[in-house]
């Protein structure tokens, strides 16, 4: 007889959690105000939260990290985006730099720029790296990359330009993906890591962004950049797969995300509702705003099963990509829907940046663009499904 599904969290679980939300409510919140209006990078948050142990959590014990599972890096991801998206952006952004790295199991590379991470500051900051796949013709469609590396010796050259890479300013290293062979496809593209102080590494200005302003978001420019053999991230041709098989250990995490800035929407929406009065009652009182936070209430709790699930078979060691897709869908809209509604709970004062929703509601928009858009999403999920037949 099945013993059913155990939903509880384990004590390890469920103290990754309250830290995370512990850390969210008394850091990342009094902080987030700030950051979303005048833009500016928050080292501050990032620097406490790295003394914290939440930053790098999925790096392994033989270099010195945690070795979260994926489970625990969702709770984590939850708490963070609740308390701001855009500081909690900036601080996942290594993880998606550092996956595809772990998944080729290269321990050179992990060891010479994943373990320092977790073991020491830089100038009193944490190492920071970023995810430098997308370009101005590549975004959904990566074999569309315009980036080449050509071999000379025991060496790469490197040209080609990068676009929307989150934490392009601060980052310390790179994870690069580039055609090494165009005639081959997708099996010529190559991943590297590329250090942003090497000789030809320019990065542009920021961009102003709709939402999630507390994160950075830049181009990046190769000219001519040596990079040296060693750097090539598993072995020449497999860029294409390690850039894609890392969605599966990334994507639980941005939708856990998603679910993190939609319950702070309907906390806030369910709050207020309580508080603001129409024809002599509180609004909670009309059947038109309780179907609403019944929605709102129905879909988080939906959302977040989608990421448990996702995380859980990849900790099971099971193929996620479907799941891991499903969750990124029905998240980032859900958490746009969400948020749009709690700015209709809040009336004219929704709109107005002295309330707490309109940030929520801009923030979340990337959700359904970043790491692949939610159409992508169901492509990935109609490709699977089919494979299933």
């Amino acid at each position: 007889m099945s013993e059913g599904i155990n939903l509880q969290l384990s004590e390890r679980e469920q103290e990754f959690k309250e830290m995370a939300h512990e850390f969210a409510a008394e850091v990342i919140r009094p902080a987030a105000p700030h950051h979303d209006s005048t833009g500016e990078y928050a080292w501050d948050v990032l620097t406490q939260a790295w003394e914290t142990g939440l930053m790098n959590v999925h790096i392994p014990e033989k270099f010195g990290g945690l070795e979260a599972s994926h489970v625990e890096g969702i709770l984590i991801a939850e708490e963070l985006a609740w308390g701001c998206s855009g500081i909690g952006t900036a601080m996942e952004a290594n993880g998606l730099a550092q996956a595809p790295v772990l998944v080729s199991g290269d321990e050179f590379l992990i060891g010479k720029y994943l373990a320092p991470q977790v073991a020491e500051l830089k100038n009193g900051r944490p190492i920071m790296a970023a995810y430098a796949v997308t370009e101005p013709g590549a975004g959904s469609d990566v074999s569309s990359l315009q980036t080449i590396a050509v071999r000379d010796g025991d060496n790469w050259i490197l040209n080609g330009n990068k676009m929307w890479i989150t934490n392009a300013g601060v980052a310390d290293w790179y994870f690069v993906v580039a055609y090494t062979d165009k005639a081959a496809g997708y099996k010529g593209m190559t991943a590297f890591i590329v250090e942003r102080d090497w000789a030809g590494v320019s990065v542009g200005g920021k961009e102003h962004n709709m939402g999630q302003r507390a994160s950075d978001t830049r181009s990046v420019t190769f000219e001519n950049v040596v990079v040296p053999h060693e750097n090539v991230v598993g072995e020449v041709g497999m860029g294409w797969m390690l850039a894609m098989n890392a969605f599966d250990h990334t994507r639980p995490a941005v939708s856990s995300a998603a679910v993190g800035v939609a319950r702070a929407a309907f906390e806030y929406a369910k709050e207020y509702s309580t508080q603001r009065r129409t024809f002599g009652v509180p609004i909670a009182k009309h059947q038109a705003i309780q179907f609403k936070l019944a929605e709102m209430a129905m879909n988080i709790e939906a959302g977040r099963l989608l990421c448990w699930q996702a995380a859980a078979k990849k900790d099971a060691g099971l193929q996620n990509t479907m799941y891991a897709s499903m969750a990124k869908a029905f998240c980032a809209d859900m958490a746009m829907q969400i948020t749009t509604d709690a700015v209709q709970i809040y009336g004219g004062y929704g709109y107005s940046q002295e309330y707490p929703v309109e940030k929520l509601m801009r923030d979340a928009k990337i959700f359904q663009i970043y790491e692949g858009t939610s159409q992508i999403q169901r492509m990935i999920i109609a490709r699977e499904l089919f494979k299933q037949r």
